[in-house]
């Protein structure tokens, strides 16, 4: 938020991706300028870019001195490799070339090309240069004889990792996200309603905040980011077997794993008969964990509940299970799917409500209270 990106156009066909990748980077709050190749301007106008970005696109350097604008972030995308090999090699000859070379911002380059150019040991070699030089490659697509341009989102995640306080560098973060399913048979559960999008939205801000990150994942619809560390499971049991395997210093239980499972039918029952079912209780992943030394955090979910029976169960959760801290929410909001949620932060001293607003945002709130909290003695960061 509040930084100023340099997005560098150079003449591949990907360039048309251009205009929707500064208004996702402007979605997140950064001032985006663009800068485009004479190759690039071939493929897309500079209009397309200056409307997106809502500025004067750079295409030559005048006595304006372009090349030297202070950003936080230059990012070259998509960078072709008459691009790379001249930054590589010192070659000043286009706005972008000579932005990269006289800025002292962090530089992001999103290749993209023909496959056989991608692989061509001339470019292997100037791609290893400017990994040399601290510079930062967001890895293409492979695929149809083509390295194609990474994924926007990708890319996004790239830039803010790039751009975003690393408070939690050191800390080891196991985080557990999506449902978790009990098979009756071989084709029929037993789950609870859960998309894992809070889960994978704390692991990509622990990410983004230099924590070494694993993510235990459920059987959620929100799949996570593929920079992520991440396992996937199905069952209760497997995802309490992940847990206990992994040492760590902040545990973040954000799955919604189901209460109770049955004995598994061998073969499909027959839906035309009657069934009973003897529920057995799925052991607790928080109870297993509750005496392991580590800052630990739980969710709470009711359904139509008031806010003092909310926070009354949340005060329960932090004492039955030794947790730091509780995030309380009431599921008749519709939370279950959504981008938003409404939720409240319950430790031993404090309860802080957290209005309606984006799950990566109550991420950022979840983990600055580890960030807050981390010089203190593991296990006592709250009392």
């Amino acid at each position: 938020k509040n930084k100023k990106i340099a997005l560098c156009v150079a003449g591949s066909i990907a360039a048309i991706e251009a205009p929707k990748l500064a208004r996702e980077l402007m979605r997140h709050g950064a001032e985006v300028a663009a800068y485009m190749t004479k190759d690039a301007q071939k493929i897309i106008h500079p209009n397309a870019l200056e409307f997106a970005t809502q500025r004067e696109v750079v295409t030559e350097l005048t006595g304006k001195l372009e090349h030297l604008y202070e950003f936080d972030l230059v990012l070259i995308a998509p960078a072709t490799a008459a691009t790379m090999g001249k930054i590589a090699h010192g070659i000043a000859d286009t706005p972008i070339t000579a932005l990269v070379l006289s800025s002292r911002a962090k530089i992001l380059i999103a290749p993209a090309m023909h496959l056989g150019m991608y692989e061509h040991q001339t470019l292997k070699e100037n791609l290893q240069k400017l990994k040399k030089l601290g510079y930062r490659i967001v890895e293409p697509r492979v695929g149809e004889d083509a390295a194609k341009l990474a994924k926007i989102e990708d890319i996004v995640d790239a830039a803010i990792f790039g751009l975003h306080k690393k408070d939690l560098k050191g800390l080891k973060i196991l985080v557990t996200s999506g449902p978790t399913l009990e098979y009756i048979d071989p084709i029929r559960i037993i789950t609870n309603k859960s998309s894992g999008r809070m889960g994978v939205e704390i692991a990509r801000g622990a990410f983004f905040r230099g924590a070494d990150v694993k993510l235990i994942h459920g059987a959620g619809s929100y799949a996570p980011p593929s920079y992520l560390n991440a396992i996937r499971v199905e069952t209760g049991g497997e995802m309490l077997a992940a847990v206990e395997k992994e040492s760590f210093d902040v545990f973040i239980s954000a799955a919604a794993v189901s209460d109770f499972t049955a004995k598994k039918a061998d073969k499909k029952i027959d839906s035309n008969k009657p069934l009973s079912l003897k529920l057995v209780p799925v052991p607790k992943i928080l109870e297993k964990v509750k005496n392991r030394r580590a800052f630990k955090v739980g969710f709470k979910a009711l359904h139509s509940a008031a806010k003092e029976e909310l926070l009354k169960a949340a005060a329960k959760s932090l004492k039955n299970y030794n947790l730091d801290l509780v995030v309380a929410n009431d599921v008749s909001k519709g939370a279950f799917g959504s981008e938003k949620n409404e939720v409240y932060l319950v430790s031993k001293s404090s309860v802080v409500h957290i209005p309606l607003t984006t799950k990566a945002e109550i991420a950022e709130k979840i983990l600055d209270v580890v960030g807050e909290n981390r010089s203190r003695p593991l296990g006592k960061l709250l009392a």
